[in-house]
Parts: C-alpha cells; structure tokens; sequence
C-alpha cells in the first residue's frame, strides 16, 4: 500500500525523535516510575525494591509527612518553614540584583563594560562546593567577616552555630516580645507540628549567611539574562519616550520592564526551582545545623534514604518538593499572565 505524503512526513517525523523519545523514557521517566513505586513501598535499600518481599504501604509514607504526629513530620515541616523563608528572600534579592546589574552594564556611559561583565559572572562558574568552603573561612569565628565587625566596635555572632531566627531576634531588639519568654498563644499550638513561634521564627543567622552565599552566586547568571532581554530592546522605543517626556524611572516602568517580563518569568521560574532544590550548600556548610535551622527539603530526601535508610519516605519527600515547585511555577505564571484591558 502506498502511503500520502503526509504520513510519510510523519513517519519520518517520528523516526528523527525517536531516538530522544527512547533515551528520555529509558533515563528520565522511568526512573521516575520507579521511584514512584518506591515512595509507595517500605524498602529499606537492601536488594532489589521490585521484590515480591518489599512491604508495600501505600500512602502511609505520605501521610507521615502530614499527619502523624513524629519525628518525620517534625522534620519535615521545619525543612519546610526553612525553605519557605529561604525562597521568600533569596528569589526577590537576586532578582532585583540581577536586573540592577544588568541596567548597570547595559548603560551607554559605562566604560569597561567587559570587565564588569565578566566580574559579576565570575562567582557563577565558580564551583558552588568550592564557594562554600570559602565562604566556610570568611564566616568562621575569627573569619574576616568578625574581624572587619570588630574593626568597627562589633562582636560577629558565631554565625554557622548560630540557630536563633532572624525575626525573633528583630522582635527581642525592639522590645515586642521576650524571646526566652514568648507569649504562650504562640507555643500552645500551631499548624503541622510546629508551634506558630517556630514559624514566625524566620531564617536562622546560619541560614541567613548561605542565603547570602547564593544570591552572591547566582545573581550573575541571572544579569546575563536580563541583559540580553535588555539589548533586545528597540533604541527607536526608548528614544520614543525620551521624546514624550518620560524621565528615567518613567522609561524603566513603562517601557524597559514591560518589555522585560518573558525574562522575569523564566529568571523567576529557574529561580523559584532552584532554591526549592537547594542541598549542595547545606551539605557542604551546615548539614541542616545548628538545631536543623538550616534542614531544607532536598537535604532531608537525601539524609532519610541514605542516612537513614528509609528510602521509601525520602522519595516521598522529594515527590512532595516536586508538587510544591509544580504550585508556586503555576501561581507564578497565574500572576505574571497577561492581563486584557
């Protein structure tokens, strides 16, 4: 039988994408397949988790996370709450840094532009292992960053041993609680496990200084971005408004920024991805210490399946941190959709 034209466009469509089609099921969906099965099963990582022997319990890995009172619950939520702080500050600083970078470089009366460029990219192709170490030094008790507070009259705290909470020490500073006394409403009770204290605690001193260490080392790749939306831009549209009367600010509010939100959604969307996931900084500096303040999801998958060879709820968790990035990208796009007039 003799086949029209267009089936046999598609069949040579499809024999072009088989080969992805075969290397992306083989390596990407199945395993996640698997691993899915494993997140229903109590497989403790001996053998195979395909075995006729291997507990299967449903849901109950699951419900651990959310329901049952416990240590996993505990937690869970506390790499949660650390997570959530973590994204809250981290995806709008280098945001903001990036695209101030960027309007930095991209200006007509900088000179040196190339050095700039390469300068605020250097940190980005640094290896984040290494970084960490540095970083490790700088923030030691006797690192510069105490030595240079102490030049002015300051005592650094010891900021890796640190677990107090950012907002409980801003409260106790400024006299609206008693942080070794907290009102008793917000330690009777609370959502998930966690009194509303803990939740209300903010991100730890610790947490804070590896916030700074990412949005240091991420900013510059996200500049790049923003830069090459900048220069994208038509001179005539800018010079448009130049004309109508628009001053500086004007010009970045109604005409750069418009014409840069496809580029704030995809630096906000790897943004938002990548701090969900964030676990070699926390392995390196902290491995969710002091007091699991810096425990975040992704670290604690890892510590529950090969740590404590729970491997069924540490796939559990990271199906759980799936769902979650999932949300806050659809609840992102929702925000930045374009709107009719």
């Amino acid at each position: 039988m003799r086949l029209s034209a267009k089936a046999r466009e598609n069949i040579a469509g499809w024999l072009f994408v088989a080969p992805v089609i075969v290397i992306l099921g083989l390596f990407m969906l199945l395993p996640i397949l698997m691993a899915m099965w494993v997140s229903l099963t109590d497989w403790n990582g001996q053998g195979s988790p395909f075995k006729s022997g291997v507990p299967f319990v449903g849901f109950d890995n699951y419900s651990k996370l959310f329901t049952e009172d416990g240590l996993t619950r505990q937690d869970f939520m506390t790499s949660v709450r650390n997570n959530i702080y973590y994204v809250g500050i981290v995806v709008p600083v280098q945001t903001v840094l990036a695209l101030g970078l960027a309007l930095v470089v991209n200006s007509r009366m900088l000179k040196g532009k190339g050095f700039f460029r390469a300068a605020f990219f250097f940190p980005s192709v640094t290896s984040s292992v290494a970084i960490s170490v540095v970083f490790l030094f700088i923030f030691a008790s006797s690192g510069a960053v105490n030595n240079l507070l102490a030049f002015f009259g300051v005592q650094g705290p010891q900021w890796f041993a640190d677990a107090r909470g950012i907002l409980h020490l801003v409260l106790g500073g400024l006299g609206v609680v008693d942080v070794d006394n907290p009102p008793a409403f917000l330690t009777s009770g609370g959502p998930f496990g966690l009194s509303w204290w803990d939740w209300l605690a903010g991100p730890s001193v610790a947490m804070s200084t590896i916030m700074l260490l990412v949005i240091w080392t991420t900013s510059g790749t996200f500049m790049l971005m923003f830069l090459a939306a900048l220069q994208d831009i038509p001179v005539t549209l800018e010079e448009a408004s130049m004309l109508d009367g628009a001053g500086r600010w004007k010009r970045l509010r109604f005409v750069t920024l418009p014409m840069l939100k496809p580029t704030l959604f995809l630096v906000l969307t790897m943004g938002i991805i990548s701090t969900w996931q964030v676990f070699d900084q926390v392995y390196v500096m902290s491995q969710g210490a002091p007091g699991k303040t810096t425990l975040t999801p992704a670290y604690l998958s890892y510590t529950q399946a090969f740590d404590s060879f729970e491997y069924g709820t540490g796939t559990a968790i990271s199906f759980v941190l799936f769902a979650i990035i999932v949300l806050f990208t659809i609840v992102q796009r929702w925000l930045l959709r374009e709107r009719n007039a």
